[in-house]
């Protein structure tokens, strides 16, 4: 059954770690014969109008996205002042988000989601129930978040209002890299999840294999 999408809804997928505890690039890594990063593109694809990926190595992933339709938006990250990209640079999912937002053409009242890319779990479902609540929404929240069981944000899986990026990038400016710091002064509101299997992310051979273990 075709889903519906809330109009002027953009994803923005962070493609940018460099996956030091799995080993090899997290982003190209199959679950149930499709790549993490390709995985989650689709489901966010079932949610929203567009998908921009967010990443240090555009060209890497190119042919990874290349056939999507609609199409997927390589977004490359570029250095801070100061700064020289080479292949060991990253930024954090902070900058790599302000990036990010820097490219969506939208009105600052509308709605990003915003996802990592090792999330095997993510479920079309629960993105699409949380889309529903959307319209009700506080004018003043930036933000809608599921909570963690330790009652920590999850801020790589959740919806942001674009014009989040004013605040985000005076607090960058400042120095901070702490979206869990950044999110403590704004005003944020939590999204029901009871099966928190959905906020799983893939970071270890060890979390892999339970991954690929419980999809056999």
């Amino acid at each position: 059954m075709a889903q519906t999408k809330l109009q002027r809804i953009n994803a923005i997928v962070l493609a940018g770690g460099l996956s030091s505890r799995m080993g090899q690039d997290k982003a190209l890594i199959a679950i149930d014969g499709v790549p993490l990063l390709q995985r989650v593109c689709w489901v966010a694809l079932q949610c929203v109008n567009s998908v921009y990926v967010v990443t240090p190595w555009v060209d890497r992933y190119r042919p990874l996205l290349q056939d999507s339709d609609p199409p997927i938006q390589l977004v490359q990250e570029v250095p801070l002042p100061n700064e020289t990209i080479s292949s060991t640079t990253t930024h954090g999912p902070l900058i790599g988000f302000l990036q990010g937002l820097s490219q969506v053409q939208a009105a600052p009242n509308d709605w990003v989601l915003l996802l990592a890319c090792d999330l095997p779990n993510l479920s079309p479902e629960i993105l699409q129930q949380w889309l529903s609540e959307l319209p009700s929404t506080a004018t003043t929240t930036i933000a809608c978040l599921p909570r963690n069981p330790a009652g920590w944000w999850e801020p790589l899986c959740g919806f942001y209002r674009v014009g989040c990026r004013a605040s985000l990038a005076a607090y960058v400016q400042n120095g901070g890299l702490s979206f869990q710091q950044w999110l403590a002064n704004q005003a944020v509101e939590a999204l029901p999840l009871t099966d928190f299997e959905m906020l799983f992310n893939c970071n270890t051979p060890e979390e892999l294999r339970q991954v690929r273990g419980h999809l056999e």
